[in-house]
């Protein structure tokens, strides 16, 4: 059981940057794949990226150009979602989930079907 608690949404003007968290605990969280995903009402939710419980690699959407950046910090078990150049196309709810893996090698999934826990989500709303 791991237990997810996303934070830092909030409303910014276009071109700005904001940094998400994910705070993951639990008896399997220190083994667990951790992700972003985001969804926007009528729409499915869309993997952004991933890091493995090890930390090392993050791996990201073919979508995302750079300009978010996913990192991990295994002491805390939290992950977190940096994003510059905000647009309002950004605009949605964020959400961090998790995903218990044998191995870190494993490539985390992109399909959210695939995730086991998640958090409530936070707001990021990109607007003038």
């Amino acid at each position: 059981q791991v237990h997810v608690v996303e934070s830092g949404g909030d409303s910014v003007q276009p071109g700005g940057s904001l940094r998400l968290s994910c705070g993951a605990s639990g008896r399997t969280a220190s083994s667990s794949a951790l992700a972003w995903f985001r969804q926007t009402p009528g729409k499915e939710r869309e993997f952004l990226c991933a890091v493995q419980w090890n930390g090392i690699k993050a791996y990201y959407a073919d979508s995302l150009k750079g300009r978010f950046t996913c990192s991990r910090l295994n002491a805390r078990n939290t992950v977190y979602l940096q994003m510059n150049s905000l647009k309002p196309e950004d605009t949605a709810v964020y959400y961090c989930a998790a995903k218990w893996t044998q191995w870190p090698t494993e490539t985390p999934p992109h399909d959210a079907n695939a995730y086991s826990y998640w958090g409530q989500g936070t707001q990021v709303t990109v607007s003038a």
